[in-house]
C-alpha cells in the first residue's frame, strides 16, 4: 500500500527507540508505522582505541570513508538522547564525529531511501486514532502523488478574547460552525456552553481525521486560545493521531514564527504558507488576501468588529455562525487559488522534508545530498555552528545607462547558478581546499574542484529532468517548486551552520556568474548592439529597431549565437561541457531606466517597461515604488498612470495638474495610507524614530508588525486613531513630485514647471 508521511517522530519504550511515521494511504485511510531503529554516527577507524578508552560503546566496522579517504567506524547506541552526550565526550578528546547531528526519524527515512512517499508491506491492525497501525512493516521508496485531507478552522470570541463563542470547521465533506446557542441554526451545530463546544470540536476533528489543520493566524490566535480553554476545563489538549498532548511553541517576537505540534498531523498557517511561497501582499489580513485572490470579503468588516460580533452572539447567532464559517471557507479558497499548499507538498516530495519545514534550505540539501553521498561510499562531517567571517560575493550589476528607450530586449541565463554548479562540478565532495592536485577545474576566485564526477551536479540534473517532465504537463506549481529547491542549493554554502560551509565554494559560483554575465555583455556589444544594463543573470539590450518583428528576429539571433559561443569557449578554456543557456526572454516596447535621485547616473535594480508579447501589452515594474509596500497606493496609482501615458507617448501636463488638484480636494484620501514593518522592538529605536514607529507607539498593543498610518499636520498618526487633518503638502512633496521628476527629467522639464505653468512646451512635440 502506498502512503505519504505527514509526520515523522519516534517513541522510547523500555530504553529502545521506535520510529513512528504517520500519514495518508492511497486508499484514503490514515496510517501509523512503527519500526525499531538504533541511532548511530561515525568516527575515524584510527580513533577507535582512543575513543574506547574514553567511554565504552557498541560499534561495527564499515567500508565507508570520510572526505579525506579515511575509513570510519559506526558507533551504535540505543536511544537518540545519548548521541549528543557521547559526541561531546568524544569531541572533548578531539575525536571528530561524523553525521552525529542528523534527526533520528530523518536518519531512518534516509537509510530506507524514501522521501515523502513510500510503499508499506506488512500486516496491520485497526487503531483508535488512525485507521491502520503497521508494526515492523517493510518500507520501500515509491513515487506517488498523495491527496491530503485539509481542515480549515476559525474561532470567534468576545472582543477581549476571554469568552469562546464558536468554532468553524471546513473541509471537503464537512462544513459547519459549532456555536453556543439554544437555536436550531443553518450550517451549524448548537451546544450549551464552552465545555460542550470544546468536546464537540475535539470529537469532530478526530472523526474527520485531517492530515493538515490550517486557518488564518491559526497558531498565534485560534490554537493558543483553544489550548487555554482546554486547560481551563481540565480537558486534555489531545487532537493528534497519538495519545500525546498537542503543544504550541509561541514566539513573542513578530520576526519568528510560532509552531504547533499535533502528533500525526501538520498545522500550517495560511499566512505562513503565502510568505514561504513568496507571495507578497500589502498586508496579510484575511480580508486583504480574500479580496486579492477571491474577490470576496469577510461578512463582518474591521470597523467595530468586536462589538458587532458580541451583538451577533447575543441577538443574531445565525449571523455569527455564517461569519465564522465564511472565514474558514475563505482560507481554503485562498490556499486553493494561490496553489501554495500544492507548492508546499511538491517541495516536501522533492526533498523528503515534512510540510512545515520545507523552507529550510539546509534541511532540504542534507536530505538529498547525504543519501547520494552514502551510495558513493562516504560519510559527511557533523554540522557545527560557525561565525560568518566574510560575506559572499554578490551577483554582478552593471552600471545602468539611464533613459527612455524603444524596443529593449532581455536575455537571461536559465537557472544560472545551478548551471554553473553542473558545468564546473562545484560540489563539497569535489572541492579541493588547498588547491593542490593535477587537472583541477579552477574558478575565477581561485577555488579548485576535482574532475571526478560529483553528487550535487547529479542532484541538480535529476531536478532539472523532473522539471522538464512537469513543464510538459503544464504543472506550473510543480515546476516552480523544483526551481525553488534548485536555487536553494547555492545559498546554503555561505551559511555558517551548513555542514559543508565554505565561502570559497559559494564564491566560486558567484565569481563564475559575474565572469559570464560580463562576457555576454561584451560579446553582444561586439555584435553591434548597445547593452544598457546587466543584473546577475540578465542583459538588457537596446536594439534601435522600429517594431516587434525586428526585435524578435534579433533576439533569437543573439540567443543562438551566444549559446554557440559559450559552448565552444567553455570547452576550450575549461575542457568541460557547458550547461549554460542564454535565453531571449522578452521584449519591452518602451523601457524606462531611471536616474538615481540627485544624480545623472542610472539607478540599479530599478526599471519599468511595456512588455509586448503576441501583440498584447503589459506593464512591468522592478524595484520601483509601484511594487514596494512602503509606498502609498497614491504613489502607485500616480506612477502607473504617468508611465502608461509616457510609454504611449501621450501628454502628461494636464494629468499631473488634475491629479494634484484632486489630491488637495480629498478625492484620493483612501489611497494615503502608509504601511511599514516594524523590524525590531519599539524600545530599540533610540537614535532615530521613523514615522511608523511614532505611529506604533500611539497604539495600546501591536496586533501585527505592519503599521498602517497617515501623515497629518500634526505628524504621523495610526489609521485607527487618526484625528488631525491630512497633510496634503507632505504627499505632494514626498510621494508625487519624486515620481514625476524621475520621468520628466528625460524631457528637460520637472514637476514644479508643470504645476507652475512656467514651461509651456510639450513632451512629445505636439
Amino acid at each position: 500500500m502506498k502512503g505519504y508521511v505527514v509526520y515523522p517522530t519516534y517513541r522510547i519504550v523500555d530504553e529502545k527507540a521506535y520510529v513512528h511515521l504517520f500519514g495518508r494511504l492511497e486508499n484514503g485511510e490514515s496510517f501509523q508505522t512503527i519500526n525499531y531503529f538504533r541511532p548511530y554516527f561515525y568516527i575515524k577507524e584510527k580513533n577507535l582505541k582512543k575513543a574506547l578508552k574514553t567511554v565504552n560503546f557498541e560499534y561495527e566496522k564499515t567500508t565507508l570513508k570520510n572526505f579525506g579517504g579515511k575509513k570510519v567506524i559506526k558507533v551504535i547506541l540505543d536511544v537518540p538522547r545519548k548521541v549528543p552526550e557521547l559526541r561531546k565526550k568524544l569531541e572533548d578528546k578531539e575525536i571528530e564525529c561524523f553525521e552525529a547531528d542528523i534527526r533520528f526519524a530523518y536518519r531512518f527515512m534516509m537509510d530506507k531511501d524514501f522521501k515523502g512517499t513510500l510503499e508499506i508491506n506488512g500486516d496491520f491492525k485497526k487503531g483508535e486514532l488512525v485507521n491502520r497501525i503497521y508494526e515492523e512493516p517493510e518500507l520501500k521508496p515509491v513515487e506517488w502523488e498523495p491527496e491530503l485531507k485539509v481542515l480549515s478552522i476559525d474561532i470567534e470570541t468576545d472582543r477581549h478574547a476571554r469568552e469562546l463563542y464558536s468554532i468553524s470547521m471546513h473541509t471537503e465533506n464537512f462544513s459547519k460552525a459549532i456555536i453556543i446557542s439554544d437555536k436550531n441554526l443553518k450550517n451549524a451545530i448548537s451546544v450549551k456552553n464552552e465545555s460542550q463546544l470544546l468536546e464537540k470540536f475535539r470529537e469532530k476533528l478526530l472523526e474527520l481525521d485531517p492530515d493538515i489543520i490550517t486557518g488564518w493566524n491559526v497558531i498565534d490566535f485560534d490554537l493558543i486560545k483553544l489550548e487555554e480553554k482546554f486547560r481551563q476545563y481540565g480537558m486534555d489538549f489531545k487532537l493528534g493521531r497519538d495519545d500525546v498532548k498537542c503543544f504550541i511553541r509561541k514566539q513573542e517576537s513578530f520576526f519568528r514564527d510560532s509552531s504547533a505540534n499535533f502528533p500525526g498531523r501538520m498545522v500550517l498557517d495560511g499566512i505562513h504558507l503565502l510568505k514561504t511561497s513568496f507571495i507578497r501582499l500589502q498586508d496579510y489580513k484575511l480580508d486583504t488576501a480574500a479580496s486579492e485572490f477571491l474577490g470576496e470579503k469577510k461578512l463582518i468588516g474591521a470597523q467595530n468588529k468586536g462589538a458587532e460580533i458580541e451583538d451577533a452572539f447575543k441577538n443574531n447567532p445565525q449571523k455569527l455562525a455564517n461569519y465564522n464559517l465564511k472565514d474558514s471557507e475563505l482560507v481554503t479558497g485562498i490556499l486553493d487559488k494561490t496553489g501554495v499548499l500544492g507548492l508546499t507538498l511538491q517541495r516536501s516530495l522533492l526533498t523528503g522534508i515534512q510540510l512545515d519545514r520545507v523552507k529550510g534550505s539546509i534541511s532540504a540539501f542534507d536530505s538529498l545530498y547525504l543519501r547520494d553521498l552514502r551510495k558513493k561510499g562516504y560519510v559527511a562531517p557533523s554540522a557545527k555552528f560557525g561565525n560568518r567571517e566574510e560575506r559572499i560575493k554578490g551577483g554582478y550589476v552593471m552600471k545602468p545607462k539611464p533613459g527612455i528607450y524603444d524596443y529593449v530586449i532581455v536575455c537571461d541565463f536559465k537557472s544560472l547558478y545551478p548551471s554553473i554548479i553542473r558545468t564546473f562540478n562545484i560540489d563539497p565532495f569535489t572541492y579541493v581546499k588547498d588547491g593542490k592536485g593535477k587537472n583541477l577545474i579552477k574558478a575565477p576566485n581561485g577555488a579548485c574542484f576535482r574532475r571526478e564526477h560529483g553528487i550535487l551536479s547529479d542532484m541538480i540534473q535529476h531536478l532539472w529532468d523532473a522539471r522538464d517532465v512537469i513543464k510538459k504537463k503544464k504543472d506550473a506549481t510543480g515546476s516552480y517548486a523544483i526551481k525553488v529547491v534548485m536555487n536553494s542549493m547555492f545559498g546554503v554554502m555561505a551559511n555558517p551552520v551548513f555542514r559543508f560551509h565554505s565561502i570559497d565554494m559559494a564564491n566560486a559560483i558567484t565569481y563564475f556568474a559575474q565572469h559570464f554575465i560580463k562576457l555576454a555583455a561584451k560579446k553582444i556589444e561586439e555584435m553591434g548592439y548597445e547593452v544598457i544594463y546587466g543584473d546577475t543573470d540578465s542583459v538588457f539590450v537596446n536594439l534601435n529597431v522600429k517594431n516587434e518583428k525586428e526585435a524578435d528576429k534579433i533576439g533569437l539571433d543573439i540567443q543562438n549565437k551566444m549559446n554557440e559561443f559559450f559552448a565552444k569557449h567553455i570547452d576550450k578554456e575549461y575542457d568541460v561541457k557547458s550547461f549554460l543557456e542564454l535565453e531571449f526572454e522578452k521584449i519591452y516596447k518602451r523601457f524606462l531606466m531611471p536616474k538615481a535621485r540627485g544624480s545623472e547616473e542610472g539607478s540599479k535594480k530599478r526599471y519599468a517597461g511595456l512588455i509586448v508579447k503576441d501583440s498584447k501589452e503589459k506593464m512591468d515594474f522592478v524595484g520601483l515604488e509601484f511594487v514596494r509596500r512602503d509606498w502609498t497606493e497614491l504613489a502607485k496609482k500616480f506612477q502607473l498612470e504617468l508611465l502608461d501615458k509616457i510609454f504611449h507617448k501621450k501628454e502628461v501636463a494636464k494629468y499631473v495638474k488634475k491629479f494634484v488638484d484632486d489630491l488637495k480636494k480629498g478625492k484620493h484620501n483612501e489611497l494615503l495610507i502608509y504601511r511599514k514593518a516594524i523590524r525590531k522592538s519599539l524600545d530599540a529605536y533610540v537614535k532615530t524614530t521613523p514615522p511608523h514607529v511614532k505611529a506604533a507607539r500611539m497604539l495600546k498593543e501591536l496586533k501585527s508588525n505592519i503599521i498602517e498610518y497617515v501623515m497629518t499636520v500634526n505628524g504621523p498618526e495610526p489609521l485607527e486613531l487618526q484625528k488631525s487633518r491630512i497633510d496634503y503638502e507632505h504627499y505632494i512633496e514626498k510621494q508625487i513630485k519624486p515620481l514625476a521628476d524621475t520621468v520628466l527629467s528625460f524631457f528637460d522639464t520637472n514637476f514644479d514647471d508643470i504645476i507652475k505653468n512656467s514651461s509651456q512646451k510639450t513632451l512629445f512635440g505636439y
